[in-house]
């Protein structure tokens, strides 16, 4: 990680609440670092970006799922655990209004996430039928609740920790978005357990195939034939 994305990550943690004194740290894990690019290969603009849409693009891997929301306001860091009692400061948003976040989009319970097919999972502008608010993350295979404004931290469900944060720096002067790593519990070695047939014939032999120089990014609902409200 260089200087530039060393300081964006560990911007906003002073903002986030004191940690447990019995948890041992979760740091950053770094990855090749992707541009994110629309559908055409040209550098994505945050401008760009929809507030409060859903986006998905893939990293660390070619079939790991991501999600990315300008939730439309400043978004603070964070102080969160992992189900292993690992603990992390989430450093919040980033981009001109600090309000662009990005986070694994397999959840933390069953591990549901989006194909081309259909997805269980996404982000919801406005509550859900069992919702607990609006602006959640709602998984409906067992109604597993995330809020992305507090590090995807779990507010309801069953799920046992907060979705994986991925780390982005935005270039100021081009406004462009990218990805170097991960904080928080990753679970990618259960993911390909998990579905090792599927993705061997949705994505073919590079599924764990680390992401290198960019990541396409799209809608949900283009990305996704069939989003699932619940």
């Amino acid at each position: 990680m260089d200087r530039r994305g060393f300081l964006e990550c560990t911007a906003g943690l002073s903002a986030a609440a004191s940690l447990p004194a019995w948890a041992a740290n979760a740091m950053p894990k770094e990855y090749g670092r992707a541009l994110l690019v629309n559908e055409r290969g040209d550098p994505l603009r945050a401008a760009e970006l929809k507030p409060q849409l859903n986006y998905v693009f893939h990293y660390p891997f070619e079939a790991t799922p991501v999600f990315l929301l300008d939730l439309g306001r400043p978004v603070a860091g964070h102080a969160l655990v992992t189900q292993d009692r690992q603990t992390y400061n989430w450093p919040g948003g980033v981009g001109r209004n600090r309000s662009i976040v990005a986070f694994s989009a397999i959840c933390a319970h069953q591990l549901v996430y989006p194909t081309r097919e259909v997805s269980f999972i996404s982000f919801r502008k406005t509550r859900a039928q069992r919702g607990v608010q609006d602006g959640l993350i709602h998984c409906c295979a067992e109604h597993s609740q995330y809020d992305p404004a507090k590090g995807a931290q779990v507010l309801s469900g069953p799920a046992k920790q907060p979705l994986c944060a991925v780390l982005l720096a935005h270039d100021a002067k081009a406004d462009t978005l990218t990805a170097y790593g991960t904080l928080g519990g990753e679970l990618f070695d259960e993911f390909f357990r998990k579905y090792e047939m599927k993705l061997s014939l949705d994505v073919g032999a590079k599924a764990k195939n680390a992401v290198k120089g960019q990541s396409v990014v799209r809608e949900l609902d283009k990305f996704c034939r069939n989003s699932i409200q619940c």
